[in-house]
């Protein structure tokens, strides 16, 4: 069936939005790197829950407004791999394509029993121009989850455009909700549950989302045990993005309200850059060298743009370069073995827990499961 026969998106506030934001793109592809990122956070209260309506039911987030839905959506697309863990989350197959599948890691569903996706058959979206509406004609989905705000200040999309694909194809329903160092992301953000629920009613699946949400609760209080009470008894950690075997320059990120930065939040770490001049690569591009590092000097580097390697090859390729470089080998984390990959900057409530408890035995040491993967599991099959 032809979703224009059974979806509409009613768009309100949209053109407003978008237009109001148009003209502040920045550089950088469309992917989730120190080349590009979007924007996730949560400090502000979602709004509107599912309404139904005499045809359907209809959804409303900011900035795509309401959407009205006549039949539940099956074919999706998202941007990145936040949205698409929401999906597998709540029991679809995995979106038909994304901006960048090679930043939508996939492998860390080898951990849940039963849950699985082949990166390999999702279409890549972002191309030397950008992202171009010839994919989404020939993709052809039901609902285009992602925020119509990112992909316009990603390359030459204007509002027409936009409108032309939610009349030809189907409804925009996203935020970017991972990073809030976007100038032009004047409107809310969501949490990564705020997000996930709105995901859910889209596809009407808040069942796996309350189970999910009840879990997550219980992942919550058990990290309190492990934090310190004492902030200055906390581990201190320098984020950056350092996407070679090699690296001499890195891109600094501050630990913010995104969701690319959910499990050093929910682990109480400090922010090694927070009391620097050092600024967000969001905000300007920003790149530090090994001399700012030193000036610094983090207990933990915590290094992005690693997650396609193991942690026996991170060490054997990054972490052995460090150890014999000249300056990188003064650094204390480097001396004291405290150099990590990073963590992606996507992460939805599976990769969520996932990455958690990785970075919980990182920082703190921890060599016990914190989650139950076998509830993960049931969940992801709809049984509740």
């Amino acid at each position: 069936m032809n979703r224009r026969e059974y979806i509409v998106a009613t768009g309100v506030g949209l053109a407003g939005v978008v237009a109001g934001c148009s003209g502040q793109s920045e550089a950088g592809s469309g992917g989730d790197g120190a080349t590009d990122d979007a924007t996730d956070s949560g400090t502000t209260t979602a709004t509107a829950t599912t309404e139904p309506t005499e045809s359907g039911y209809s959804v409303a987030m900011e900035p795509v407004g309401e959407v009205t839905f006549e039949a539940v959506p099956e074919g999706w697309v998202a941007n990145n791999g936040s949205w698409a863990d929401m999906g597998i989350a709540l029991g679809l197959d995995a979106p038909e394509g994304v901006w960048l599948p090679s930043r939508y890691h996939t492998q860390y569903y080898d951990e849940i029993p039963g849950v699985s996706v082949d990166g390999s058959s999702i279409q890549k979206l972002w191309g030397d121009s950008g992202v171009g509406k010839e994919q989404f004609y020939e993709i052809d989905a039901d609902i285009h989850v992602m925020d119509p705000n990112f992909l316009q200040s990603r390359g030459s999309w204007e509002q027409s455009d936009i409108d032309e694909i939610e009349t030809q194809v189907g409804p925009f329903f996203g935020n970017s909700i991972f990073s809030t160092g976007y100038e032009w992301h004047d409107y809310t953000y969501y949490t990564l549950y705020e997000a996930f629920e709105k995901l859910s009613q889209a596809f009407q699946r808040t069942d796996r989302f309350e189970a999910f949400r009840t879990l997550h609760e219980e992942f919550q209080t058990s990290l309190e045990d492990l934090v310190p009470d004492s902030e200055s008894e906390r581990p201190e950690v320098a984020i950056v993005w350092a996407g070679s075997d090699e690296p001499t320059s890195f891109s600094p990120y501050l630990i913010e309200d995104g969701t690319s930065f959910k499990q050093w939040r929910d682990l109480g770490v400090r922010d090694a850059f927070a009391k620097t001049d050092v600024r967000d690569f969001h905000a300007d591009r920003s790149k530090v060298d090994f001399e700012t590092l030193l000036d610094i000097d983090p207990e933990y580097l915590l290094l992005r743009g690693q997650e396609n390697k193991t942690r026996s090859e991170f060490e054997d390729t990054v972490v052995s370069f460090l150890k014999s470089d000249q300056s990188g080998s003064e650094l204390t984390a480097v001396q004291n073995g405290n150099v990590y990959r990073g963590g992606p900057l996507y992460q939805g409530p599976i990769t969520s827990l996932v990455l958690t408890e990785r970075a919980a035995s990182q920082v703190y040491d921890v060599d016990r499961n914190l989650f139950d993967r076998q509830r993960v599991a049931d969940i992801v099959a709809g049984e509740l």
